[in-house]
């Protein structure tokens, strides 16, 4: 048998080449198309109705991805159909497959003539990761993956560098960056030779274009909130939990949505649309909501479980069930094709998050056309004015919301 891609994860490898970015939404298939590119490259045979074996041994491969990627070992079943495996004893090959998370990167700066798939791509920016990307790369064949590329010119500046493109990341700010005037802290003001730079972007990005059998709704639920406690914490800077005054903004803004998020009229409208459907995803953001969403009463036969960077559980099995996601600790790196149903109990500062958390269900395999993505939301301003940001495909700005 094949290895069984679809038609346009075969269009995207015929387009690939060493240091470019597949780029896709959540649920296309990028893992399984980046091995398709791996097993292209060393030998193996796409267009063949039978498994064609790679030239024994092939390159060594390396992915660096999330660590709930690597805990879960979703990586393994994507490598089933190309017979290959992290153990030894079921690799077809001699070669070495090693599958490990970001925050282990470093252990792999000195590895040459190897193939690394870098998934879920966190090589924006310019810190010990990225440099250590760059390293890896100058020795290295690699294809990044990424489900929402950069948003700035800045976000590319390693992979620029990793292709070649410059030298370094003075190189790139002096040919293109100016900064402003006016701020006390570095600010880019505008890029120069933006048409350098697109044709550079476009000599990278390979997307994945896929027709969806699936259709989102996003449905808004408003609930009420203590109006009289909110004002008088943003006009005093006050925080009625500690009884203290508000140090940063950070704090500022947490206050204000732990006023929001704890009034007993948000967990009423959670359980109104709980009656309706017997599974659903539930992610938030902070402790105190996991301890709400816990204590619930979700009716009689719901199993409840979670995943945060405490508590790792799996998805249940039953028919009734609520699975309580933490953000940070999973909006992306796993799937579910039991249930149709998202709800967001409270938004996340940014928009990449919550299109990552958006595509759990959304995926290839599902047999649901009708996907459903709740988002309980306040009339308060700090509600507001996350959701402008999050309409605008822009990260929530702190610092701006609360003057301070």
């Amino acid at each position: 048998m094949s290895v069984g891609l679809y038609d346009f994860q075969l269009e995207a490898v015929s387009k690939m080449h060493n240091g470019c970015i597949l780029c896709g939404g959540v649920g296309t298939g990028k893992s399984r198309t980046a091995l398709g590119y791996y097993y292209n490259e060393n030998g193996g045979d796409l267009t063949s109705d039978t498994y064609i074996p790679m030239n024994d041994p092939p390159q060594d491969l390396y992915i660096i991805t999330t660590a709930r990627k690597r805990d879960t070992h979703e990586w393994l079943g994507d490598m089933t159909p190309y017979l290959l495996s992290t153990d030894e004893k079921v690799n077809l090959y001699s070669n070495k497959v090693i599958v490990d998370s970001w925050n282990n990167i470093e252990k792999y700066k000195d590895v040459t003539k190897s193939f690394f798939i870098f998934d879920e791509q966190r090589v924006v920016g310019y810190g010990k990761w990225s440099k250590t990307f760059i390293h890896i790369a100058k020795n290295n064949n690699w294809i990044l993956l990424s489900a929402t590329p950069g948003d700035q010119w800045s976000d590319y500046i390693p992979v620029f560098i990793a292709n070649g493109f410059y030298k370094n990341k003075s190189e790139f700010i002096n040919e293109h960056v100016i900064y402003s005037r006016f701020t006390k802290y570095p600010k880019i003001d505008k890029y120069m030779g933006v048409y350098k730079l697109n044709k550079l972007r476009n000599s990278l990005l390979v997307d994945i274009s896929v027709i969806r059998h699936t259709e989102p709704h996003h449905i808004y639920v408003r609930h009420s909130y203590d109006i009289k406690q909110y004002r008088s914490a943003l006009k005093n800077r006050w925080d009625p939990y500690k009884n203290e005054p508000v140090s940063n903004p950070s704090s500022m803004c947490y206050i204000l949505r732990k006023i929001v998020n704890s009034d007993e009229s948000k967990q009423v409208t959670l359980l109104e649309i709980m009656e309706k459907i017997p599974r659903a995803i539930i992610f938030y953001n902070f402790n105190y909501e996991l301890e709400i969403l816990k204590n619930l009463d979700y009716g009689e036969g719901y199993e409840i479980a979670e995943w945060n960077g405490r508590v790792h559980q799996e998805i249940p099995d039953g028919d009734k069930w609520v699975y309580l996601v933490q953000y940070t600790a999973g909006c992306e790196g796993w799937n579910c094709i039991k249930t149709n149903t998202i709800i967001f109990f409270s938004p996340n500062y940014s928009y990449k998050v919550m299109t990552q958390a958006s595509g759990r269900i959304d995926r290839l395999n599902t047999l649901y056309h009708d996907l459903f993505y709740y988002h309980l939301q306040s009339s308060s301003s700090i509600d507001l004015a996350i959701r402008r940001a999050l309409d605008t495909k822009k990260e929530f700005n702190k610092r701006k919301f609360t003057n301070w």
